[in-house]
């Protein structure tokens, strides 16, 4: 985690922004939930579990730096909730979601499986794709199963 931790200082720090503490506090958290597609909120609750100084507008201000620089997406699942989620290192693009209806389950989906949708785009319409973000809603494997042991 400290390795990633620095690279992402290294990444700041080229943009002109310097590695708070309440920044890092923000990255560890986001680094130690990764999975989790935490809100705002939810970050905020945890960082001040390791920062009890700090404010949710600081959280809030260090999540959309976090997202302008492209070091975490800023996604919407269709709940009215934005959910910050940290990019996976040396991948091209976002990655996808699987979003269950019934227990809001989120999982995700490293492949890339746009890649020639995105030539398509780029050849027939002549639009340079620079990023894509793909999410399914459905219903997951889990509650399939209850589903079935229901009726």
């Amino acid at each position: 985690m400290k390795q990633r931790i620095e690279r992402i200082k290294k990444q700041l720090h080229s943009k002109g922004y310097k590695l708070t503490p309440q920044r890092e506090a923000t990255l560890t958290v986001l680094l130690e939930r990764e999975e989790d597609h935490l809100s705002a909120e939810e970050v905020f609750l945890l960082v001040k579990e390791k920062a009890p100084e700090i404010g949710l507008a600081t959280v809030y201000r260090t999540l959309e730096l976090l997202s302008e620089l492209k070091i975490v997406d800023k996604i919407n699942f269709g709940d009215g909730v934005s959910r910050y989620d940290l990019r996976k290192e040396g991948v091209e693009h976002f990655h996808h979601h699987l979003v269950c209806m019934e227990c809001g389950s989120v999982e995700e989906i490293i492949e890339d499986l746009l890649g020639e949708v995105e030539k398509i785009v780029e050849d027939e319409w002549e639009f340079q794709v620079k990023d894509h973000r793909l999410t399914f809603h459905g219903i997951c494997k889990q509650c399939q199963k209850v589903a079935v042991k229901a009726k």
